[in-house]
């Protein structure tokens, strides 16, 4: 599994050969360093945690983690599960470009925005009450939760109002239009979650063949 920490830079447009505009998500991905490595015969499990970003104050606890690592504190550290644990080194640096290319479908994980507390037109896509025959300042109301007698409550997971965004979301099979190594940014088509300056995590689909495809 093929991944990187980055942030969100912002949306813009590119052209193809054919002249046809693509929105595009800009990502600054990586340089990543690997802190850690799990092994299967002593954690379970096979993996690698990946540091990103700079973090000027630490505990004594994340500096020593790090220094044992021989790496600066990070202000992000993500887990990623690998195939080969032995192909990683502690302290190794993860690059854009040594693990992605123009054409590869990547999945691209994020915090989205948060919207605070809204109403289930925003939030459950409602289609509101009629604007006449008597209504009167309940158009955007949600109307009968459906409580009487019987069952005598409201069911659990009623759509209705309350804090909406602030979730992690994953995006699926976005394909990587350009690859800019030497500003280690990556160029995926589409929306990705979160607000600019988001973090966001970067791997492989897991949902596509290996390699990805082109369009």
């Amino acid at each position: 599994m093929r991944a990187l920490i980055g942030e969100k830079m912002g949306m813009t447009q590119v052209f193809d050969d054919e002249a046809r505009a693509i929105p595009v998500t800009v990502i600054k991905a990586g340089p990543c360093q690997v802190v850690q490595i799990r092994r299967p015969e002593k954690d379970g499990y096979a993996a690698i945690q990946l540091a990103y970003g700079e973090k000027a104050k630490v505990t004594k606890p994340e500096a020593g983690h790090f220094a044992k690592a021989g790496v600066q504190p990070a202000r992000n550290l993500v887990e990623v599960r690998v195939e080969d644990p032995d192909a990683y080194q502690v302290g190794q640096t993860l690059q854009v470009g040594d693990l992605f290319q123009p054409g590869m479908r990547v999945d691209v994980t994020g915090t989205s925005k948060g919207k605070g507390f809204q109403g289930v037109m925003k939030r459950h896509n409602f289609s509101g009450q009629g604007a006449s025959h008597g209504n009167h300042k309940k158009h955007r109301a949600p109307g009968s939760i459906g409580a009487c007698a019987t069952p005598s409550r409201v069911f659990k997971g009623k759509r209705m109002p309350g804090r909406m965004g602030g979730e992690r979301v994953t995006v699926l099979n976005l394909r990587v239009v350009e690859v800019l190594e030497d500003r280690d940014l990556i160029l995926v088509e589409g929306a990705v979650p979160g607000p600019n300056g988001g973090m966001v995590l970067v791997r492989e689909a897991v949902k596509s063949p290996v390699g990805g495809e082109t369009r």
